[in-house]
């Protein structure tokens, strides 16, 4: 029977990429010129430190735009309220999602049960697996969700006859 995975992943290479970019951008720009400001990307984590709110804005405005020339959608990223470091900085803390939380697989699974499709659905870990009888109806699965679900980026791997 044919079936495909919904998924909600990062290409991290790009992120990393990104972030290099945003770090050497930063040190070439003359409004950071003497400025502690800083971006360092720990695993799914990126952490910025800026003198200020204003420099903390722009080193923010940098991070996207360099995210989504990259192909990285900003939906992935979470930009968490700064916080006092020390020596009058500013820490902020960028999570970068990976996979699909439960309540986001219990709402897309949720979708998918209300439009009475003749497929079915169920959670595998981080995924949810759709599978059917037809493939014309796993497309048009894929064209409902697509349309249904705007605040979360979706991918659809793993199609198979």
């Amino acid at each position: 029977m044919p079936s495909f995975d919904v998924v909600s992943e990062v290409n991290l290479q790009e992120v990393t990429n990104a972030v290099d970019q945003t770090r050497r951008e930063i040190s070439t720009r003359y409004d950071f010129k003497d400025s502690k400001s800083s971006v360092e990307l720990k695993v799914a984590e990126i952490h910025i430190v800026a003198d200020d709110n204003m420099k903390l804005k722009a080193v923010q405005d940098i991070l996207r735009q360099k995210l989504s020339k990259r192909g990285v959608s900003l939906k992935m990223v979470v930009f968490e309220d700064p916080i006092p470091g020390g020596g009058d900085t500013l820490k902020q803390t960028v999570k970068v999602k990976q996979g699909l939380q439960d309540e986001e697989l219990k709402r897309v699974n949720k979708a998918i049960k209300e439009m009475k499709f003749k497929v079915t659905s169920q959670i595998q870990g981080n995924q949810l697996r759709v599978t059917g009888k037809k493939r014309d109806d796993l497309q048009e699965v894929i064209g409902a969700l697509k349309g249904q679900i705007q605040d979360l980026e979706l991918q659809f791997t793993n199609f198979r006859e």
